[in-house]
């Protein structure tokens, strides 16, 4: 069993309240979770409007399947959400 973990620490430029970074994390988060069949969730920053922490989560038999998905992740996030950042990210195989 191999366990891949990754943390975002991503920018949401733009948003005023913690409501609109709520509107721009909430659709984000579904549609992650849908499409690479992993568990995401907001993990800190979450009295900050314009920055977000986020976890992610997944299990495999194969840590090289692992590694590509996450790393598909990013791109993903990269090519289909203008509105977010990646300012920094972690990702632990174990």
């Amino acid at each position: 069993m191999n366990l891949g973990v990754m943390q975002l620490h991503l920018k949401i430029p733009g948003c005023r309240s913690l409501k609109e970074k709520r509107s721009h994390l909430k659709p984000y988060l579904a549609r992650i979770h849908h499409q690479f069949n992993v568990s995401i969730a907001e993990v800190g920053l979450n009295d900050l409007w314009q920055e977000s922490l986020i976890a992610v989560a997944l299990v495999s038999n194969d840590q090289d399947y692992t590694n590509h998905i996450l790393d598909k992740l990013i791109d993903y996030t990269e090519k289909h959400f203008y509105d977010i950042e990646i300012i920094d990210q972690k990702i632990e195989l174990l």
